[in-house]
């Protein structure tokens, strides 16, 4: 799920509007028209940089006249801290208007990719790829997502739209994994989520592409690899924490997806200052 420029302004622009609404007030009455300022972007703590371009589409959106130099590029981990990563030119009204939703959605997306980096390092010298999920910021997903490809993660699908992933409310009501899959007309790109070695049985031999192993421990996800022997992809999925990715690494399957690399982590501590 690429992140492209009508994302960025779809976003900016929702959460100006809920920030600045009606106009900035407090600017407004300080801040002389003409005044302009410099400024920086700084990370106040270690992590992996991430928004930076996002921010600056920000500034432009309130006043395209504000110059944002990017210095640190995403991606890239940071531990001399604090770290200016942009450096800021412009009217003084739009940097200060702009400055709370450019930090939000900077210091998001930096925490997103900080958080991934970490899984992947702990997998590292296993064949696992870690993966997104579909808990998500209602409305961010396009920059959530891109903060884990930025921390070395890979995305899943971005939506119910791009591909067939058949879950456990799906089964219930088509009447199992046979019946379901046979309702489908190509099985090779389609997954199926498992909870137990007998569904994981009936998943291959219906003949699917991809088995998500849903609430497994590294134990049953192991005995799964060995079920399987190469015949489909294997994704071990439900409750994976950075205590225990390792393992479900170690056993050999294909994905891990991580729910908490969107819906747990903690933005990093940004800040502007006007210099």
């Amino acid at each position: 799920m690429e992140l492209t420029d009508e994302d960025v302004e779809r976003i900016v622009e929702t959460a100006l509007a809920e920030d600045v609404g009606s106009g900035d007030r407090t600017t407004a009455a300080l801040v002389p028209a003409d005044a302009r300022c410099r400024a920086e972007l700084l990370l106040e703590e270690p992590g992996v940089v991430c928004g930076a371009h996002v921010a600056a589409a920000v500034f432009h959106a309130v006043d395209p006249s504000v110059r944002i130099d990017v210095l640190v590029a995403d991606g890239t981990a940071v531990t001399d801290v604090p770290a200016v990563i942009a450096e800021l030119e412009g009217p003084a009204r739009a940097v200060l208007t702009g400055e709370r939703v450019a930090l939000n959605l900077l210091g998001r997306m930096c925490g997103i990719a900080s958080l991934t980096r970490r899984y992947v390092e702990l997998v590292d010298g296993t064949r696992a790829t870690i993966l997104d999920t579909r808990k998500t910021t209602p409305g961010l997903r396009a920059l959530e997502k891109h903060a884990v490809r930025c921390g070395g993660g890979a995305n899943h699908r971005a939506g119910l739209y791009d591909a067939v992933l058949v879950k456990e409310n799906h089964l219930r009501i088509a009447g199992g994994i046979a019946a379901a899959v046979a309702s489908l007309n190509d099985t090779g790109g389609v997954e199926v989520e498992a909870e137990t070695l007998d569904q994981v049985r009936d998943a291959i031999d219906a003949g699917v592409g991809r088995v998500l192993l849903d609430n497994m421990s590294p134990e049953q996800v192991a005995d799964a690899v060995a079920l399987v022997d190469g015949r489909a992809q294997l994704e071990a999925s439900g409750g994976i924490s950075l205590a225990t990715v390792h393992a479900y690494a170690e056993t050999g399957v294909d994905f891990v997806s991580v729910g908490a690399l969107t819906h747990s982590a903690r933005s990093l501590h940004v800040s502007l200052e006007v210099t």
